[in-house]
């Protein structure tokens, strides 16, 4: 499986994911064959080669009307106030895949979603003018397609560099990072920086936040290839540059989760049961009970939760308002897990939905979902322990 990690310890802009994915290997002419689907107004894109603290890259420029307007200048483009509706229209009017029409329209949303809490408005009537211009668009639907020409499967980030300072735009002056941009980024590790400079500009959050999976170190992979893409500045406490790592997934399954604990000695058993129902009905991935012995040999139980970051508030929130304890501990931890699918085995008693497991590509275990055995046994007063090793013999036998 091919990732992509998105490696962003100078923040992530659009002209900057199109440098790298062209330093990756697309060939520029198809990249742009590609973008005239759009049916825009006349535009050109350069690539040009640069070199920022002694590391080459590839500086994407686009040009509008033959006007001499260098990529990027997202908070002072006045000439192009469209709505969502209007992006949509230019998408669903083009002669593109439905799946890169699709994939666009998720960014476009997201930035429209941040832009209208901003402002007090609804994504329908928010003017989008800091990325709505020929520029941002080609950034957003070429960095889709981009993923595509290369094959990525998957996409994983670094935590995303933030700038500080102020900037001027359509809005005024705004705090670095700009309230759109981090309405964009809520959930999203972050790395505060020293630098007064505009990092991360909400065309880059936008792409990076519908297009990744996971935001943390780099995954276990094999490199193939390193790309560079080159922001417009050049600042003098880093390399202005995006690095995009493309390789090989490990073939495990992998993933970072959230354990979330506490010790209880005080809890009735109603309770706690009915705690671990809501924790599971949030999301929680696991919920798990161990009985413990506390100060002054109390007996008590350790209540235990698994859940993915963005459901730990939740969690969190659940058992401090529905137990008696006064805190928890939170870490985070990462899980190697079979990949999996799931199958249907017809047996003389009707479909059982089974999960595979497989390890490196390699078949390790078949498991029957106990609901669908528990139904069969109840409708047939059997045993559930014989439902289950027939449907395994079924699936051993095909």
């Amino acid at each position: 499986m091919t990732i992509a990690y998105f490696d962003c310890f100078s923040g992530i802009s659009g002209d900057m994911i199109l440098g790298a994915l062209v330093d990756l290997g697309i060939d520029p002419d198809r990249l742009t064959n590609e973008l005239d689907k759009l049916k825009l107004d006349e535009f050109t894109i350069d690539f040009k080669k640069v070199t920022k603290h002694s590391i080459t890259a590839i500086h994407v420029v686009v040009r509008e009307h033959n006007q001499d307007q260098k990529h990027h200048h997202p908070h002072n483009n006045a000439d192009h106030h469209r709505h969502l509706s209007d992006i949509f229209s230019i998408l669903d009017q083009s002669c593109l895949p439905a799946d890169i029409i699709h994939q666009s329209k998720q960014i476009f949303d997201k930035l429209a979603e941040a832009e209208a809490k901003v402002h007090n408005t609804s994504k329908e009537k928010v003017q989008l003018h800091e990325v709505s211009g020929v520029d941002s668009i080609i950034d957003i639907v070429g960095a889709v397609i981009g993923l595509k020409l290369l094959g990525i499967d998957k996409v994983y980030a670094s935590p995303i560099s933030l700038g500080s300072g102020f900037v001027t735009c359509d809005h005024g002056t705004m705090p670095v990072p700009v309230p759109g941009t981090m309405e964009i980024l809520k959930d999203t590790l972050v790395r505060q920086t020293e630098i007064r400079k505009e990092l991360t500009t909400p065309t880059g959050a936008a792409i990076i936040r519908s297009l990744a999976e996971n935001f943390g170190p780099m995954p276990e992979m094999v490199i193939n290839q390193i790309g560079y893409g080159a922001g417009t500045r050049d600042l003098p406490e880093a390399p202005n540059l995006l690095r995009i790592v493309l390789g090989q997934e490990n073939n495990v399954d992998q993933d970072e989760v959230y354990i979330i604990e506490t010790n209880i000695d005080d809890n009735s058993p109603e309770i706690t049961g009915h705690v671990m129902e809501k924790l599971f009905d949030t999301g929680a991935l696991d919920v798990f009970l161990t009985p413990i012995f506390m100060k002054k040999n109390r007996p008590g139980t350790k209540l235990s939760v698994i859940c993915r970051l963005n459901d730990c508030d939740n969690m969190i929130s659940i058992i401090l308002n529905e137990t008696t304890t006064f805190g928890v501990r939170r870490y985070k931890v990462n899980r190697d897990k079979l990949s999996r699918d799931l199958i249907k085995i017809e047996t003389k008693w009707g479909t059982v939905q089974a999960k595979r497991g497989f390890l490196r590509d390699k078949y390790v275990k078949t498991v029957p979902e106990f609901e669908d055995c528990k139904r069969i046994a109840i409708a047939n007063d059997i045993p559930i322990r014989e439902v289950y090793e027939t449907v395994i013999h079924i699936h051993q036998k095909n």
